[in-house]
């Protein structure tokens, strides 16, 4: 079966898309636990852009091969943290930030270049 047809690697994606732009609609999420709840979310926001990028490629590699895949995933994975800050400008008691783009931009960053490196299969760039 083509790579394009198979939901076992489109879902993935899409559902942690689902889920961040649920959590990103929900007015505050913050628990009063001061700045060590605030550097846990900026790590939870970098790992969790990491895995949609690692999805992403996932669903392009078959097709496009690893480097290309790793490009396109990580283009899809930083435009829609991109609109996710935007998306939340419009909820009420949150804000989107550059930064926080840039921390969610960095986590894909960095498994971009792990999988557009080989790390993820051992083999050589």
């Amino acid at each position: 079966m083509p790579p394009f047809r198979r939901l076992d690697l489109w879902l993935p994606p899409l559902a942690l898309m689902a889920a961040i732009f649920y959590f990103s609609a929900q007015p505050s999420l913050e628990l009063g636990l001061g700045p060590l709840e605030l550097v846990s979310r900026k790590l939870v926001h970098f790992a969790e852009y990491a895995v949609l990028c690692l999805l992403w490629w996932r669903a392009f590699e078959h097709g496009l091969g690893p480097r290309r895949a790793a490009l396109l995933a990580f283009a899809i994975t930083t435009g829609y943290a991109a609109t996710d800050e935007l998306h939340q400008s419009f909820v009420e008691g949150r804000h989107g930030t550059p930064v926080d783009w840039l921390i969610d931009t960095a986590g894909a960053g960095l498994m971009a270049l792990l999988l557009r490196s080989g790390l993820r299969r051992g083999a050589p760039a």
